[in-house]
């Protein structure tokens, strides 16, 4: 169901968290679909079930997810799921601009290194 890249610098929460997200807005996750448990998804993954908890907890704070006690983990309305997630990454984006602009960075610095990003990104999906 999840694929991790234990390669990459991204935390591994990072990676699920990104997953379930991208997931739940491409509707391969729908509203009210349960998620595995945290011991299950732990196990299949390999990895410490602190991690997938860190991940469903950041999930949840965002809205991703939802949890009922002792019924497990559910996946939120999908659409203002989304729509949150996008506020966030809105707002993170601002504060990193804000803070390159502020350390002196030029606007065509941070316009070719959001290119580069792209650009290396589209290489690891090809």
């Amino acid at each position: 169901m999840f694929t991790l890249d234990y390669k990459s610098r991204l935390p591994i929460y990072e990676q699920l968290y990104q997953s379930v997200t991208r997931m739940a807005a491409l509707g391969a996750l729908e509203s009210g679909d349960p998620l595995p448990s945290v011991r299950a998804l732990a196990q299949e993954l390999g990895v410490n079930p602190n991690t997938v908890q860190k991940a469903y907890q950041m999930l949840e704070r965002d809205g991703i997810i939802y949890s009922v006690p002792g019924k497990g983990s559910f996946i939120s309305d999908s659409g203002s799921a989304l729509r949150q997630q996008r506020e966030i990454a809105w707002k993170k984006l601002d504060e990193a601009i804000r803070s390159a602009a502020d350390c002196g960075i030029a606007r065509n610095e941070i316009a070719e290194r959001i290119d580069l990003f792209f650009s290396r990104r589209d290489e690891r999906h090809d």
